[in-house]
């Protein structure tokens, strides 16, 4: 039996909205330049259409490898944006996720049709393409949530940090100073980070003990109803 439909079909897009902290503590946010109408030259999110044998997921993972070099991360689902002008070429829902990374581990290079890849600093955005700047202040929304309830900002940090790195990354997110006091009593009592026998190399000032998150731990404790809160 052959099927028809009253409706016409709306495309399907996917849009990566990837954040990183560089060694500055400035939080970032990885576009790519367009090499392509419309809005050529201009910049966005990484991002494209769904093919008609993939899951959106998938599809994420294809157009942020195709268009920026960055595979193997861990990307959530954030939203749908589905204004029905927010695409001059027809009607499209996009599909956002995001994803934390740290910059070091995840070197980037523009391919297929993004002219160029960079980081942009969340406080000094280019103009974007499309709705993206709706997507990233989403996106933005959603980790200050989540931060605060799950250790999800340990994916911004290198693998060995100090407190100070911590709770930089944390402020910088937030938008917000924090105690130094009570915060690094708050997350040393939740003894989920395992104090390393290394100090900070290479620094002007006094070298600090370093760290690193223990998520076997974390996911133990989770499995028993333990509640990350900062």
């Amino acid at each position: 039996m052959t099927y028809t439909y009253d409706y016409p079909k709306p495309s399907v897009t996917v849009d990566c909205v990837v954040f990183g902290l560089d060694a500055e503590h400035d939080l970032k946010i990885m576009l790519i330049q367009r090499g392509v109408e419309p809005f050529k030259g201009e910049w966005a999110l990484p991002g494209g259409f769904v093919k008609l044998d993939e899951s959106l997921e998938a599809a994420a993972f294809r157009e942020l490898k195709e268009e920026t070099g960055v595979e193997e991360i861990f990307l959530e689902q954030l939203y749908t944006f589905g204004t029905p002008d927010r695409d001059p070429r027809d009607r499209v829902i996009t599909v956002a996720y995001y994803a934390l990374i740290n910059l070091s581990d995840h070197p980037i290079h523009a391919q297929t049709d993004a002219e160029d890849v960079a980081w942009y600093s969340i406080q000094e955005l280019p103009k974007l393409a499309f709705d993206h700047d709706q997507i990233i202040a989403a996106a933005s929304e959603r980790i200050k949530g989540k931060l605060r309830y799950e250790p999800i900002g340990f994916e911004l940090l290198p693998k060995k940090f100090t407190l100070t790195q911590l709770q930089k990354l944390y402020e910088q997110v937030l938008g917000m100073q924090l105690d130094k006091r009570n915060f690094r009593r708050k997350i040393l009592k939740m003894d989920l980070l395992i104090k390393l026998d290394e100090m900070q190399t290479g620094v002007a000032h006094r070298a600090a003990r370093l760290y690193s998150f223990n998520e076997g731990k974390y996911q133990e404790l989770k499995r028993a109803g333990f509640n990350f809160e900062l």
